[in-house]
Formats: structure tokens, C-alpha cells, sequence
């Protein structure tokens, strides 16, 4: 076990994390920073599990960090791929009614969307036809040409390396273990005294941040994600194509995404799971998670908070591949349900659950103070808005305005 000191501790190399430290760097280019990771490589989870999607930006409140970050972090995420030669994939979005009750949201999407300062804009079926000829709506769907697909993993590397030649330490096989006082703390095979702590571990930074005294009021809910994939030889759609969602929560409903190398896949499920990486099987099972979240789990069912028993129902009917594919359906004029033929890579969401209301957390939630940091929800589209994040992180935690 060896003692390591650094100015910055950063735990958790995921898209968040990478981004954090990349902002430190840039400030602080004399500074020692310091990432650690309990996985062999970056993006291991959320960060390399998700859809790809760079959003635009329509879905959120003005008012809401979510619209402020994932208006910039698009831009910015595109540059920076093509600054680093990376894949983009300039597929774009629409928006499709089911019917006639769905277009009020469908003017809501726009009305947020154009308050956001974002490219949108309502179409016509005949302009739709135009855009993605498969795609059916009822009168109107929304256009979202900023919208992008890219390879996360890539990126996330791409970030590591960057960092690495700047003389960031990122150190794998590093989980964190647990606080031994002050800015002390114990890793797997070290022991670092920072002078700032700086926690984005994802689906457990909860429990970090409550070794520092936050995280009170919240606890993490993991929701797992699955897409299925088109194998057949044709590409059935080439734009990203979403129904309208329930603005009341946080999940954007069974969707067409066009990956970066133009495979097209549809999901993802929000279902419910029993512990935080309960990606597949028994991998990974802890019995303390499965009593805490299960626990939780009963008490939303029970009082149906949010929705939450509907939910639950709703997402374990799509382990039925024909009802998941009978969804997606809907949104084309066609398409070969056979081929939906391959299960992705499941991804887990780590969502806060705010224990006083038992109320979903919609936007971004950090906690901390002079010694320690705590990103506690960095729920989708984090990924999408990561280095406005950090930006903001980092003005008004790390590097918060000096008191007169």
C-alpha cells in the first residue's frame, strides 16, 4: 500500500470523470491531477453503454441545466470529433405523433426547443416523407437536424490518451474503497491524500459522497437499458426517429437509433433492475444492493410513485421480442420485424431518486464544498452535454467565485 498525494483526485473515469480532469488540466496545467478507475479501461459502464446519440437540446425546460448543456455539449462534442478525426454519423432526429393528442407535447418539444436557442423545427408529413421516407406521423412531426450519433468508447479513449500526454494520472484497477478522514482515501492498492476530492463514480456516487457527509437526501435507482439490432441487409431508416415522449419523466420511449456505422437498432428498455451493475445473469450481484434497492423498489410499487408500478409493467412486457419490435413499428410504414434479431450490450442508468418525495431527479444534481465534489445525477444526456458540465463543475465548485 503506498501513499500518493495529488492536488485533484478524480474518481471515475467515465465520460464525466475524463471530462472533469480534462477541465483541470486546462485551468490548471501545473496541477497534479489524478483519475482513478475500479475498471481495466474508461467507459466501462453508462459511458460506453449508451445510444451514441449527441442530442440537440428540444426536450428540456429553458430553465433547466440539461437544456444549457446539451445545446453547447452538441456542438462541442461534434468539434471535438472532428478535431481528433473521430466517426460522426450526421443521421439527425424527427419527432412522430401517434395521433392527434400527441401534438400539443409535439408543439411543446418545439416551443422548448426554439426557447433553448436549438435548430427545430415542425414539419409536414409530406416535408417528413422528404427527410426519412419510412417514417409516419399524424399531420406534424419535429425536425432536429443537429442531432448526431458517434461512437462513445471511442471518445472516452480519445479523452484518456489526451489526458495521459498531458501528464494526467489515470490509474486502473483502482476502485475506491472507502474515506479514511479528511481528504484521505483508501483505494485498491493505494493510499492518496488530495487537496480537492472530486466524486463522479456514476452508479455509486451516492454512497461515495455519503463518506463525505452529502448525499443525504438521495439514493441511486438503477434502470437497465437494452436495444435490439437490425441484422438484415438493407438499412430500413437513416434518421434517428422517436415518438413523442411522456414529459413527466426522464425516459424518451422506444426509439430508432442510426448508429455511427449506420446500424439501426430500436429501444431502449427502462426496466427496472436489482442492483447497480445488473447487467446480465447473477454478474456482479451484491446482496446488500439487492436488499437497499429491492426495498425501494416495493415502496414506489406500492404507492405508485411517479408512475412507477405502470412503469415497471410496461418495461417487462419488452423482453417479449414481438412486443418490443410492435412498439417500433408503429413509427415506420414498414419494416421486417425478423431481423431484430440481436440483443445489444445492456447499460445500466444510474438514476437519483430523490427519498423525500420518492420523485425521479430530472436534471443534474452536485453537492459539495472547498475539500470535496459530488456529482450525484448525471443522467442522460450527460454524455451529450459533458464538457459544459464540467465547465460549470468547475466554476462553481472548484473554482467558485472568491468572496468580497
Amino acid at each position: 500500500m503506498h501513499d500518493l498525494e495529488t492536488d485533484y483526485l478524480v474518481i471515475g473515469a467515465g465520460i464525466v470523470g475524463l471530462t472533469l480532469a480534462r477541465e483541470l488540466n486546462a485551468r490548471h496545467p501545473e496541477a497534479k491531477i489524478t483519475v482513478v478507475e475500479k475498471e481495466p479501461d474508461v467507459a466501462y459502464h453508462s459511458s460506453g453503454r449508451n445510444s451514441g446519440v449527441l442530442h440537440a437540446g428540444f426536450y428540456y425546460t429553458a430553465d433547466s441545466l440539461k437544456a444549457k448543456f446539451t445545446r453547447e455539449g452538441n456542438a462541442l462534442m461534434q468539434q471535438y470529433c472532428y478535431d481528433n478525426r473521430l466517426r460522426i454519423n450526421k443521421c439527425q432526429k424527427v419527432v412522430v405523433a401517434q395521433n392527434e393528442e400527441e401534438l400539443p407535447s409535439l408543439c411543446e418539444l418545439e416551443r422548448r426547443g426554439k426557447a433553448n436557442g436549438v435548430d427545430v423545427k415542425l414539419i409536414t408529413e409530406e416535408e417528413l416523407a422528404k427527410i426519412e421516407p419510412n417514417a409516419v406521423t399524424c399531420k406534424h412531426a419535429l425536425w432536429s437536424p443537429a442531432t448526431a450519433t458517434v461512437d462513445p468508447v471511442e471518445i472516452n479513449r480519445c479523452i484518456k490518451n489526451e489526458l495521459i500526454r498531458k501528464g494526467v494520472a489515470v490509474l486502473f484497477n483502482e476502485p475506491y474503497q472507502k474515506r479514511i478522514g479528511g481528504n484521505t482515501v483508501k483505494t485498491a492498492h493505494h493510499i492518496f491524500r488530495a487537496k480537492k476530492i472530486i466524486n463522479a463514480a456514476g452508479l455509486y456516487a451516492d454512497k461515495i459522497a455519503r463518506d463525505f457527509g452529502y448525499s443525504k437526501h438521495y439514493t441511486i435507482i438503477p434502470f437497465k437499458g437494452i436495444y435490439l439490432k437490425y441484422k438484415g441487409h438493407d438499412q430500413p431508416v437513416g434518421v434517428n426517429i422517436y415518438p413523442v415522449p411522456n414529459l413527466k419523466n426522464p425516459f424518451l420511449g422506444v426509439h430508432y437509433t442510426v448508429t455511427v456505422d449506420n446500424v439501426v437498432k430500436i429501444g431502449p428498455t427502462s426496466i427496472p433492475a436489482f442492483w447497480r451493475e445488473n447487467y446480465k445473469g447473477w454478474s456482479r450481484f451484491k446482496l446488500n444492493e439487492l436488499c437497499r434497492i429491492l426495498c425501494w423498489e416495493a415502496r414506489l410499487f406500492l404507492c405508485n410513485s411517479f408512475g412507477f408500478r405502470n412503469l415497471a409493467f410496461q418495461e417487462i412486457r419488452k423482453y417479449s421480442r414481438r412486443h418490443f419490435v410492435g412498439l417500433a413499428a408503429k413509427m415506420v410504414k414498414s419494416i421486417p420485424a425478423k431481423y431484430f434479431s440481436e440483443w445489444s450490450k445492456p447499460g445500466i442508468r444510474a438514476q437519483l431518486l430523490d427519498v423525500r418525495t420518492k420523485e425521479l431527479v430530472m436534471d443534474f444534481v452536485v453537492e459539495g464544498d472547498k475539500d470535496s465534489v459530488h456529482v450525484l445525477n448525471a443522467v442522460s444526456p450527460a454524455f451529450t452535454g459533458s464538457m459544459p458540465f464540467a465547465k460549470w463543475v468547475a466554476d462553481n465548485y472548484i473554482d467558485p467565485p472568491q468572496q468580497v
